[in-house]
């Protein structure tokens, strides 16, 4: 376990988390549920904010990547902490608009952006829009045409750079999804074309190169070559990118296996990256751009627990020990999708010694329904309250109602008191939207 103030195991032997008893969390909030710490995520914000004021003059706008986890009152924490977001789709957007978020410090991504999306965006005057295509190119020209504004817009770009990172999400390969690469001309190429159109005010570029990394030299290396790129686009264009965004990336701990960081280390890595753009915009005669990082993961991951309740437990003398609970792939898929490993424990035995080993099972129709494998716990009973760490990031984000399942609600958890942040579902929610035609009924 990470070691923070607001997550510990108390004298009762239980865990505690944001000063509340875990126990009594599942007690009064039910099973599963998604717990979330808010100190912690706001010392992750601050982490990051404080590094730019201290080492860049504050020349530079920490963005909260949404996708990692969104909703209205996370939304409302990076308002009150002076920080942007980021969001990827219509739903994403909409929520940060109905939060009351300042527009202006919103930045749209996304490999797909569709016409209602981008039309929102407009509409809702957000301040810059990440290009990752030549059709969302001519979209948002022709967008901020009927609007009569100039749309403040970035491209993203592939640097060449591959940090080490599970392959389903290395984001920055020539064979990308995302963005134009710089080696094959296809980055200068887009950026004339945008620099082209009457509608958009160019600020400069984006590259995201991954995510979970632990490199720091990862980020220096994607930072210089696009300073470079920068340099060489301004020598051939005349034009000078006043922005760089570098995008997110930045590691968690998970299990033993990944590094249990602390907030010095994020801050050392941000200001190593800090001082490779100063010293490429130095080597180049540049002005030091206006840096944009976009932490998701890093902010709300290690913030977020899921608490559920022990049911059938099935031992298959020599074989293996399945362990059930009341959630599954339905509220937390990356096992599934990526086998992302966690840490397991009983928050109502935790400071007990582990003398097993299990595999904890979901209650979904499916045989790779698993949240954790062969991890090491207490024998457990049926009724343990059972906590899986670090599930802010990606976990609700990518739930479902699989089986028509209910997506657990999630709470706020500070000083001792819990608020509901999302609500729970009711078999009402689950078929709100079914319609059966005339001609069956």
């Amino acid at each position: 376990m990470n070691e923070r103030d607001t997550l510990k195991v108390n004298n009762k032997g239980h865990l505690e988390i944001g000063g509340m008893d875990a126990v009594e969390i599942a007690k009064i909030y039910g099973t599963p549920v998604y717990v979330f710490d808010e100190a912690h995520i706001r010392n992750m914000m601050r982490v990051y904010k404080h590094t730019i004021e201290k080492f860049y003059k504050s020349n530079g706008l920490v963005v909260y990547a949404s996708k990692a986890f969104s909703c209205m009152a996370v939304y409302a924490i990076a308002q009150s902490e002076g920080i942007g977001v980021d969001v990827v789709s219509g739903g994403e957007l909409y929520t940060a608009i109905k939060a009351g978020f300042d527009s202006s410090k919103i930045y749209m991504h996304g490999n797909n952006k569709l016409p209602h999306e981008l039309k929102l965006a407009i509409d809702n005057k957000i301040g810059t829009i990440v290009l990752d295509s030549y059709r969302e190119v001519d979209m948002v020209d022709e967008l901020a045409q009927q609007n009569g504004i100039i749309q403040n817009v970035l491209i993203r770009i592939n640097p060449g750079v591959e940090a080490h990172t599970h392959e389903f999400i290395q984001t920055a390969r020539t064979d990308s999804k995302f963005g134009f690469s710089v080696s094959d001309g296809a980055a200068q190429s887009i950026t004339e074309y945008v620099l082209s159109k009457k509608n958009l005010r160019l600020r400069g570029f984006h590259c995201h190169i991954g995510s979970q990394i632990f490199e720091t030299q990862s980020f220096i290396i994607a930072a210089r070559k696009v300073m470079d790129f920068i340099a060489i686009i301004k020598k051939e264009t005349g034009f000078e990118s006043d922005t760089l965004n570098i995008g997110g990336g930045f590691g968690i701990w998970y299990n033993d296996e990944d590094p249990k960081l602390k907030l010095s280390d994020y801050e050392n890595c941000l200001k190593s990256l800090i001082n490779a753009v100063k010293e490429k915009a130095q080597e180049h005669g540049l002005n030091e751009p206006f840096l944009v990082i976009e932490p998701g993961r890093s902010i709300i991951g290690e913030a977020g627990i899921t608490l559920y309740t022990v049911g059938a437990i099935k031992d298959i003398k020599g074989i293996k020990k399945y362990v059930a609970v009341d959630g599954g792939m339905f509220d937390n898929p990356r096992y599934a999708l990526y086998q992302s490993k966690y840490t397991v424990m009983l928050a109502n035995r935790a400071s007990e010694p582990c003398t097993e080993k299990v595999s904890v099972a979901g209650k979904c129709c499916e045989s790779g329904d698993l949240i954790a494998v062969d991890v090491s716990l207490p024998k457990a009973e049926s009724g343990d309250i059972m906590a899986v760490l670090s599930t802010g990031a990606y976990n609700y984000s990518m739930a479902s109602n699989y089986n028509r399942n209910f997506i657990p609600a999630a709470i706020l958890v500070k000083d001792g008191k819990a608020e509901y942040i999302v609500k729970p579902q009711t078999y009402d929610d689950i078929i709100r939207n079914d319609v059966v035609p005339e001609y069956l009924k």
